[in-house]
Parts: C-alpha cells; structure tokens; sequence
C-alpha cells in the first residue's frame, strides 16, 4: 500500500483522539478553569456543531484545489485549533478553539476517502479507505486512553499539544508522500450535481439508519454491561478497550471483504449485525457471553464503514466525489444523534436496558433491507447503461 495511507491514518489517528480524550478528560478541564463538569461537557456539543458545519463548508471551498492541497490545508486547521485549545486562557476561549478544530473532522474523510481510493487500483479502493479509517479506531484504543493517562497525570493542556504535533507529522506525511497529481481540482457544480442521483440518497439514508444501531446500543453500553451483565464498574473501560480493538479489526476486514464481494457484503453484514444484536439481548445477563457478543457486533458494524463510504463516492458518479463523502460524515454523525435518541426514548418507556439492543437489531434489519434496494438500483443501471454518460472514466477513480 502506498505511504501516503499512513500519512492519512496519522491525521485520521489525530482527529479521533481530539474528538474522544475530552470525555475523559473533563474533571481536569473543569479544575483548569474553575467550571463544572456538565460545562466542560458541552465542549463535547460544540466540536459536534463544529463537524456539521465544517464538513459541507470546507470541502466546497475545497473543490477548486487538488485534494493534496485541501488536506494540507485541513490539518492546518486542525493544528491550529488545537494548539488554541492548549493555551486557550479561558473556557470560552477553548470552547471556540474546539469548534475550529472540530471544523476539519468531516472534510478530511471526506477529502481523504477520495484521495485514498485515487492511490491503489480500483480492487483495492474499499480497503485503501479502511487503512485511514483504521486511524480513526485505532485513537479509540490508544490515543483516547494515553491521552487520559498524561491529563491526570500532567496536564491536559500537554494532550492537546501532542496532538497538534501529530497534525503536524500530517502535514509532512501528505506532503513528503500524497502525490501532486493524485486528484485534479473540480468545481462546485459538478460536485453537487452528484445529489440528483437517488441512489446517492439512498446510500445516505442507509448510513444514517444502519449507524443508527450502532449508537443505539454503543450508548449506552456502560449501564447494559453493569446492569444487565453484572460486570463490575472498574471493568467496563477494560471492555471498551476490547471495543475498540473488535473495531478496528473489523474496519480493516470490511475493506478487504469490500473489495471482494461489494456492496453486497453491506447486506450480509447488515443481517449479522441484527443476529449478533439478537443474541446479545438475550445472553446479556451472562457477562462472558455479552462481552464476546458486544465486541462481535463492533467487528461487524465497524466492517461496513469502509464499504459504505466506498459506495457513496461510486454511486455519485461525478469527478471528485469528495462533497458526497463529506455529506457521509454528516450521515454518520446524523445517525449517532437518531440511535441515541432512539434509544433514550425506550429507556424512559421504562423497557429496560435490554430495549436499546432491541431497536439496534430492527435498526440493523431495516438498513439491510434498503442495501437490497441500493445493489437492485445499482444493476438496474447496470443493465440499461453499462457505460452510459454518467459513467465515471477510470482516471477519476484511481490514479493513473
């Protein structure tokens, strides 16, 4: 695989570190500043405002450049925000300096998925995204963890400066290594000409109802595994880590799987996301049984990332691709707010925390369901135009 996949895991490893140390970071940030901790939680709303904003914003402004260039440019952001958030004097000072940061999460996917798929022939394209992808997961078990350990250790200000210097090994990793002609600068109309096509809605639909049964259950996972599992509460980070582990695995799979099978692998993962779900909801009161099936089903939902991504920018059919890759992220992050709401909402039905994992596997089914209509599209168009006018020429998918 080409080096500028690492370059792109890096920055992939930065930004999901940044997003997720400050949950365990917020009694060290409210000390800092003298606030609660419920105040110091709202920087968690803020970089979220930040993503949903930056991502449409920043990948228009960034049609005109090649994607070297915009991902350059992102992981300047990036730095910047979080160096602000390292010396921020003032809580809402750091509040503003997580927004900025926040504002280059969705694009560099976005950008980075279809730069990525540019640098390997085109059997390989699910699997090249998976390898940034993996970035993402991989701060989740490392990252995340460490960057606790040194806030209560040290100083959560030294975090957030360690991760600006990861931004920083970006930045040379994508200059030393991104090719120049990797993609060519598109324009704005062409890239949003790409929401005409159903199907483009259709994969968007589905990455917001088939993530949705991810956050369902993942939510609330703490109070499933002491309630229900009777696992102690001293063990449930331990177990999150081995979350983290099954996902990152799972990305890496999903990519090889992607390749080889398509879209049709979303579906079959889809279905195993609703059995696994199944069987979790019935064996959670066994803690053996339910740490197993919890880890199984991060395998499989994260596997389905790299090959839902894939899938947007084929079925967008346009030059670059990279507006519909960024409108995934806001997909995703769309999802993580309507599983969780939906979970909420079963809860204070006073259903028990065996009712979140239920509505994940009808979450998961239906999702499965509009992946059956997204493969009948896609071979419907198949059949009636094999390489009709909105075909996309080879070089625009891979690199020459």
């Amino acid at each position: 695989m080409p080096r500028a996949l690492l370059a792109l895991a890096i920055g992939a490893f930065g930004i999901g570190t940044t997003e997720f140390v400050v949950m365990g970071m917020l009694p060290e940030i409210a000390d800092g500043f003298g606030v609660s901790v419920s105040a110091v939680g709202l920087l968690i709303s803020a970089y979220a405002v930040g993503v949903v904003v930056g991502a449409p914003t920043l990948t228009a402004l960034g049609v005109r450049f090649t994607p070297r260039q915009t991902l350059v440019g992102l992981m300047v952001v990036f730095v910047i925000g979080n160096a602000l958030s390292a010396l921020a004097p003032t809580y809402a000072t750091l509040a503003v300096a997580r927004v900025v940061t926040a504002l280059a999460h969705g694009s560099f996917f976005g950008v980075g998925a279809v730069a990525a798929r540019r640098l390997v022939p085109p059997d390989r394209a699910t699997r090249a995204i998976s390898l940034m992808i993996s970035g993402l997961t991989t701060a989740n078990v490392v990252g995340v963890p460490l960057g606790t350990f040194v806030a209560q250790q040290t100083s959560w200000r030294l975090v957030f400066s360690g991760i600006a210097v990861l931004g920083l090994v970006t930045i040379a990793g994508l200059l030393a290594w991104l090719p120049r002609d990797v993609g060519e600068p598109a324009d704005l109309r062409t890239e949003l000409a790409a929401f005409r096509r159903g199907q483009v809605w259709l994969v968007l639909g589905l990455t917001v109802v088939g993530f949705s049964a991810l956050f369902a259950v993942y939510s609330y996972v703490s109070p499933i595994l002491t309630e229900l599992g009777g696992i102690p509460v001293e063990w449930v980070t331990p177990v999150l880590a081995l979350f983290g582990v099954g996902t990152t695995v799972g990305t890496l799979a999903g990519g090889r799987l992607g390749d080889r099978y398509g879209f049709s692998s979303v579906t079959v993962g889809l279905l195993a996301t609703a059995a696994v779900l199944v069987a979790f909801a019935l064996l959670a009161r066994n803690p053996v049984a339910a740490v197993v099936l919890l880890v199984l089903f991060g395998m499989l939902a994260f596997a389905l990332g790299p090959v839902v991504l894939n899938g947007v920018i084929e079925a967008a059919r346009v030059p670059g691709g990279s507006l519909v890759s960024a409108a995934n992220q806001g997909a995703f992050n769309l999802a993580n707010a309507l599983g969780a709401a939906l979970g909420a909402g079963v809860l204070s039905a006073g259903l028990g925390y065996t009712a979140p994992i239920w509505v994940g596997a009808a979450l998961a089914l239906v999702g499965a369901g509009i992946a059956v209509v997204v493969r009948a599209a896609d071979r419907r168009e198949q059949v009636r135009s094999p390489a009709g006018p909105d075909a996309v020429p080879a070089e625009y998918r891979t690199a020459a």
